[in-house]
């Protein structure tokens, strides 16, 4: 029996994980919860599956929270704020953690988990693009388990040899990682109209169902170069030993290239509790509610190159991820305040390329060697984004 943290609880990687716990009541049971702003989500969750914990991201929302949990009766001891966040991860009595809190604020959870030596689920990959060499290294001391939940990441995972060795892959064969990436839902756009593109186009994602922000990134193709740095971390390799390979269809989550000129695959449908799935129970296999593919019925697979001038945070990704730490954490920074100004109708969906290469531009590669110095930076790097976001509207505004 596995007890379960779920940073992330009410969001869509964490809803497709409590849909795989429900299958296998036997094999899982939930310790703690965790809820951003959704509590009446939450308190359903609560009721359902009974954890010792609902945490509860902002403290000013604690009251509500009490008096919800009074109406439906839940006896759920309640926690709010960042440290209880890092504390129920890193709870004896957690075993396996699920982090899915999206962006910066799921960099503490995510990183005690993994000094407390946890099974850890990582679908945060900010917390590896933000603090990279740090956080591999606490997974290393703590004795963590890091399981890829990022599709691509998990299937990578599964293709690699069972005897690899962590940045040696040339040991193993291997010549390429193929990331794939479905392009988003203006693969075929004209990119000189994607300045008119509005929050709801950019969240209809084609094959998968996210949260706005990662849809959004999604559509910018900054998920996949925040991915192509996440792998780097991941596998030990460098920016040079992986390719990124459109794939619309998004069947095949991503390949591994042998030196013998073999390629191997991982297959199957677009959805999330399939890699859930195979890391709650790796090394074994259970079922995820997921229908396999029907290969009668698919019409077509098809592969392109990433056009960089329609994509350029795609390119700016890549461009960090040689750089080093300073450029990766800063890049996330400056893009989570410029994806959020997009949503609220402050920026252009061409904006947010422009304030990331704005913000980066402006900046010097810099030592990052805590926590505290990444926080630190990070909450810089937010500061002059927004302060350029401001200036733009100004501009644009004619003041």
């Amino acid at each position: 029996m596995q007890r379960i943290t779920l940073l992330g609880s009410t969001g869509s990687i964490g809803e497709s994980t409590l849909n795989v716990v429900r299958l296998h009541p036997e094999k899982y049971q939930v310790f703690a919860l965790t809820a951003h702003k959704r509590l009446d989500r939450l308190m359903e969750q609560a009721r359902e599956f009974n954890p010792d914990y609902l945490v509860i991201a902002d403290k000013n929302d604690y009251a509500q929270a009490k008096k919800l949990a009074s109406d439906w009766r839940i006896s759920s001891e309640i926690l709010t704020g960042p440290e209880a966040l890092a504390w129920v991860s890193a709870h004896p009595q957690t075993d396996t953690v699920m982090a899915a809190i999206v962006g910066a604020a799921g960099l503490l959870p995510t990183m005690a988990a993994a000094s407390a030596g946890k099974k850890l689920l990582l679908a945060n990959k900010e917390a590896l693009v933000m603090s990279g060499q740090l956080f591999m290294d606490a997974v290393s001391k703590g004795g963590a388990e890091l399981l890829p939940i990022d599709s691509e990441h998990n299937a990578i995972f599964q293709c690699l040899p069972a005897d690899y060795v962590y940045g040696e892959p040339q040991s193993t064969g291997i010549t390429k990682i193929l990331l794939t990436g479905s392009g988003g839902p203006f693969l075929h756009t004209d990119k000189n109209k994607l300045n008119k593109v509005t929050p709801a186009q950019a969240c209809a994602h084609p094959n998968w169902s996210m949260g706005k922000k990662i849809s959004v990134d999604s559509a910018t193709m900054m998920n996949k170069g925040l991915e192509f740095i996440e792998a780097c971390w991941l596998f030990g390799l460098s920016a040079e030993q992986i390719e990124v390979v459109l794939h619309p269809q998004s069947v095949i989550h991503s390949m591994v290239q042998y030196n013998d000129g073999s390629v191997l695959a991982q297959l199957g449908n677009p959805d999330m509790r399939t890699p859930i799935a195979h890391a709650l129970a790796y090394p074994e296999r259970i079922e995820s509610g997921v229908a396999p593919l029907n290969f009668a019925q698919l019409a077509d697979f098809s592969f392109h190159k990433p056009d960089f001038n329609k994509y350029p945070n795609l390119a700016l990704a890549i461009e960090c991820c040689k750089t080093g730490q300073s450029a990766t954490t800063a890049l996330n920074a400056a893009n989570e305040v410029a994806v959020q100004a997009f949503l609220t109708g402050e920026l252009a969906f061409t904006g947010i390329a422009e304030v990331n290469r704005s913000v980066l531009d402006r900046l010097r590669p810099c030592e990052l060697n805590s926590i505290d110095d990444i926080i630190g930076f990070d909450n810089e790097v937010r500061i002059l984004a927004s302060e350029w976001i401001g200036q733009t509207s100004h501009r644009a505004l004619g003041l």
